[in-house]
């Protein structure tokens, strides 16, 4: 069963911070999302606040991205996200368990 989610994709480098990642860099993710999921709506960075197990705060923009998923596909969307921005934790979550994707029939 297909769900809308949303997941927080990071705008700054983990280990260089300061850093941002480059736009070509996003672009790539949105890719892999797309030959995983179909498709994606990106939405306006927002300022995240943070606080790791450890204690220190992370205070960085985020950009919400939402995905028409199955479960097995969002956690797939997932690892492929904290590996690939290089992440300790990935925020994602169901919007909504009804979805309708209408597409218009041919003329």
């Amino acid at each position: 069963m297909t769900a809308l989610w949303e997941i927080l994709v990071p705008t700054e480098k983990r280990l260089e911070p300061g850093k941002f990642y480059r736009t070509r860099y996003h672009q790539v993710w949105d890719e892999k999302v797309r030959a995983i999921s179909g498709g994606l709506t990106i939405m306006q960075p927002a300022k995240g606040h943070w606080v790791a197990p450890c204690g220190e705060t992370f205070i960085e923009r985020m950009i919400p991205v939402r995905i028409i998923a199955t479960r097995e596909q969002i956690e797939s969307i997932i690892d492929m996200t904290m590996e690939y921005y290089d992440q300790l934790a990935i925020l994602c979550y169901k919007l909504s368990d009804e979805v309708i994707l209408k597409h218009r029939k041919s003329s």
